[in-house]
């Protein structure tokens, strides 16, 4: 999740696993996968840096440790 700021000031988080592409045309426009669009007040460049650093994070972020479940056999 990204978080952008509407045009009133409002600010949101958007899932950037939907964004399809950015448009600026002075406002930056942000067309997501289902045909939606979102006007924000930050800059195109500024939400791909955000999208892509979405995307990094995923992969340097460790999952969370979940203990192995040992098996006991018993002995003969």
């Amino acid at each position: 999740m990204i978080k952008l700021t509407r045009l009133d000031g409002s600010q949101f988080l958007l899932n950037a696993e939907l964004i399809r592409y950015v448009e600026a045309r002075p406002d930056t426009f942000v067309s997501l996968t289902d045909g939606d669009r979102v006007v924000v007040r930050e800059s195109m460049d500024e939400v791909m840096a955000r999208a892509v650093d979405y995307q990094r994070s995923k992969f340097l972020i460790p999952a969370p440790h979940m203990p192995t479940k040992r098996v006991v056999t018993p002995q003969a």
